[in-house]
């Protein structure tokens, strides 16, 4: 369903604006909107999906410099690193391929949350839109 998001000035950065939506809809939408957005240029966005019985949630991060981030969000709302993953972080630390702290920021989306903060703060009075849809 189309979705009409109140666009405010960002005080991050000049002629900038900032739109925030709260939502709920269907496990695995999250996805789609991120892709959805990918599409568009010059854009920052996060989306946040909450794991649901049964299913995992997702953090989706994108920025123009840093390309797109994707991790699993647990019940609990950690991020879920797969152990392949690490074992393969932890070998090319072994062979010195890189440095193993790094690569686990990357695996956390520490670089996304340094570049998105400054754009994350909404002022006093900021909009929130509710979106909804049957699940």
């Amino acid at each position: 369903m189309p979705v009409d998001l109140t666009w405010t000035p960002q005080p991050a950065a000049p002629n900038v604006v900032r739109a925030q939506a709260e939502w709920e809809g269907r496990p695995g939408i999250a996805a789609a909107i991120a892709s959805s957005l990918m599409g568009w240029q010059r854009l920052r966005f996060e989306i946040t999906e909450d794991a649901s019985p049964g299913v995992d949630g997702s953090r989706h991060a994108y920025t123009p410099t840093l390309g797109a981030f994707t991790a699993v969000i647990g019940v609990a709302g950690d991020i879920m690193i797969p152990e392949d993953r690490l074992r393969a972080a932890m070998m090319m630390a072994a062979q010195g391929r890189c440095v193993l702290e790094e690569e686990l920021d990357k695996m956390l989306g520490k670089p996304w949350d340094e570049e998105l903060e400054p754009f994350r703060y909404a002022g006093d009075g900021a909009p929130v839109r509710w979106l909804h849809a049957a699940v």
